[in-house]
């Protein structure tokens, strides 16, 4: 049976092949007059975003009885949480539930329950959220923190990044002038930021405790984040 592709010639294909392996490779001449550079440029901004971290844990002899008083606990902090709750300013979500056994020293037979449950406040408005903590009495405060917001962050990402942009371009007209040349062009470069997140650090329980059982709300000060952009490239010169 004939096949319908049609094919080549042999001596045609194996002109090609001849061809192909005498072609010289085409090579580059190797970069004159590159000088690599680097800069930055570092901000402080407010930090903006507060993050409380509930938590509370229980034991027991049945993993039943633990687990229905971890969830009234949840359930009663998330009842009070939820009325100040507002997107972007008071957000409420649930942070780690774990319920694990107990073991005896020898044998490895279960003697009882232990269990935590978690509960994350968090937002911009520090004051509702410092007040909260005064009011939720099933959960005690484990950690508080204050970081900066995704908005803030991306908002001062630009204007840093443009600053250390400005820099490296400084820097690279001023070393191109001391090596005599009178200006460069930019081979290869990358910008990347970092800074301005945080997390929420654990309070002393004698210190949490105390607050709740007078109703308190949580002193609070947020302080400032920093944002660094870098620039790292190479020029060459000319």
């Amino acid at each position: 049976m004939t096949s319908l592709t049609p094919k080549f010639p042999r001596a045609l294909a194996a002109l090609l092949l001849t061809a192909a392996a005498a072609a010289p490779a085409q090579t580059l001449p190797p970069p004159q007059n590159v000088v690599s550079l680097a800069a930055s440029a570092t901000v402080e901004v407010p930090k903006d975003w507060l993050t409380v971290v509930f938590s509370t844990t229980r034991e027991g002899s049945d993993a039943g009885v633990v687990q229905n008083q971890l969830k009234q606990a949840l359930d009663s902090a998330l009842a009070e949480v939820r009325k100040a709750a507002k997107p972007g300013q008071v957000e409420v979500r649930t942070g780690g539930f774990s319920l694990m056994p107990r073991y005896a020293p020898k044998g490895g037979t279960i003697t009882g329950w232990q269990g935590s449950t978690e509960l994350v406040v968090e937002g911009r408005d520090s004051t509702t959220i410092a007040q909260l903590t005064g009011r939720v009495q099933t959960l005690t405060i484990a950690r508080v923190g204050f970081s900066l917001s995704r908005e803030a962050r991306e908002k001062v990402e630009g204007e840093v990044a443009a600053m250390a942009i400005e820099r490296f371009r400084a820097r690279a007209e001023a070393v191109s002038r001391q090596f005599g040349f009178g200006g460069y062009t930019v081979r290869e470069v990358a910008v990347n930021s970092e800074g301005g997140g945080g997390q929420p650090m654990p309070v002393m329980r004698m210190q949490a405790s105390a607050m709740m059982a007078e109703g308190a709300a949580l002193p609070v000060e947020a302080g400032k984040a920093t944002v660094t952009a870098n620039v790292n490239g190479s020029v060459q010169m000319k």
